[in-house]
């Protein structure tokens, strides 16, 4: 096991790498991820595969963007504090820039660029860089037949719908259930193995904003609006439209419901986080202010969640029942990514061209060490190509 290593990292490397991924990093969270573990497992060494995992499983249990808090994990694993600023705010840059961007035309044009070929050759290079994360990191993650049943029970609850953070808890209860036979009641506790204290700020962070009742416009309004969606919302880009929609078309009434729509629909094409949504929509509303103010305050609270449970995270593996609840959110976890995995392959693989592209990609990323971004602007071009023909 290849321990973590904080001082031979330097917080220009954290930037460079981090504002790299960025910037290539299509297809949501569970294509970030899959990129985050060619980058730190495999090509860095930052962390083991195991680590990796045990990060993962926490960003999935609090709330915010999973795959900008594997970012800011790692950044406060290799230098604290500093890493943690550091790798969260270059991970979000790139994409609010590019939204940002794409915003100011869609202010004075009203329509968004022509970019259907660009994705149409990225998104199976992206469906085929997951399937071989979900590959490797199973491999780590599936330690028993337990665990493997586990596994298959948290994807088919996820591809029914079923609550994704119920999901979760009910892995790790099943997951410990051996050990909590065990363990004497006087001698287990929330305490013991830290989470009191991460859920009680958890749920100090969900509750810090109250925004009030009414239409009239301010930048504080804006700014405490996206900070409670920030600190409240667990799900996909489903439930931040569920979220959007009713505070800022049925509530607020700032935006309508096409607006909102496309709004969606640029954190989707777009690299990096798909909460940069929040810039898109923060730009149409207030311009450059209010995407600087959006976007600060929907990923404001994964920072200090993750400050939080970063501690609790790196002792977690101390204590014999914190270990097996995390052993069985880590493989629920890959579970709901390898669900991802499939519904991306239905939307992207839609002819024989993007079958072949997915397949090459795939057979390129398992047999050679070849930087994923490669394989990205190689779809692109690809894509790009095949639009003129």
């Amino acid at each position: 096991m290849i321990p973590e290593q904080p001082e031979n990292t330097s917080l220009f490397e954290i930037a460079q790498v981090f504002l790299k991924l960025g910037t290539i990093a299509f297809g949501g969270p569970a294509a970030h991820i899959a990129l985050m573990e060619e980058e730190f497992v495999r090509r860095r060494n930052w962390l083991t595969h195991q680590e990796f995992l045990d990060r993962l499983g926490a960003a999935n249990l609090i709330p915010g963007p999973s795959s900008t808090e594997m970012a800011i994990h790692i950044g406060y694993a290799r230098r604290g504090w500093k890493g943690l600023f550091v790798a969260g705010v270059c991970f979000i840059l790139p994409a609010a820039i590019i939204v940002s961007l794409i915003a100011a035309a869609y202010v004075r044009y009203g329509s968004f660029p022509q970019i259907e070929g660009l994705l149409y050759g990225i998104k199976p290079v992206v469906v085929a860089i997951v399937a071989q994360a979900f590959w490797k990191l199973t491999k780590s993650a599936v330690k028993s037949v337990v665990l493997f049943a586990i596994g298959v029970l948290a994807g088919v609850l996820y591809a029914f719908n079923i609550n994704t953070i119920g999901i979760l808890v009910l892995a790790a209860f099943l997951a410990t259930g051996p050990l909590l036979f065990k363990v004497h009641h006087h001698s287990f506790s929330f305490s013991t193995l830290g989470l009191g204290q991460l859920s009680f700020r958890t749920a100090a962070a969900a509750g810090v904003v109250a925004v009030t009742n009414g239409a009239r416009f301010s930048l504080l309004r804006l700014f405490g609006t996206f900070l409670k969606i920030g600190a409240a919302l667990f799900g996909s880009g489903y439930v931040l439209l569920a979220f959007l929609r009713a505070d800022f078309v049925l509530r607020l009434r700032w935006l309508t419901e096409k607006q909102l729509l496309d709004a969606i629909s640029v954190g989707q094409f777009t690299p990096g986080p798909v909460f940069t949504t929040a810039t898109f929509i923060g730009y149409v509303i207030a311009g450059v202010p209010g995407a600087i103010v959006s976007t600060v305050g929907i990923f404001l609270p994964g920072f200090f969640l993750v400050a939080a449970s970063g501690p609790i995270v790196r002792n977690v593996r101390r204590y014999p029942i914190a270990a097996a609840a995390f052993d069985g959110v880590n493989v629920a976890s890959l579970a709901l990514m390898g669900v991802v995995a499939i519904q991306l392959g239905k939307a992207a693989l839609v002819d024989p061209l993007t079958a072949v592209i997915a397949a090459i990609t795939l057979v390129i990323l398992l047999r050679t060490r070849l930087n994923p971004a490669w394989t990205i602007a190689g779809g692109a071009v690809l894509g790009v190509v095949k639009s003129f023909f």
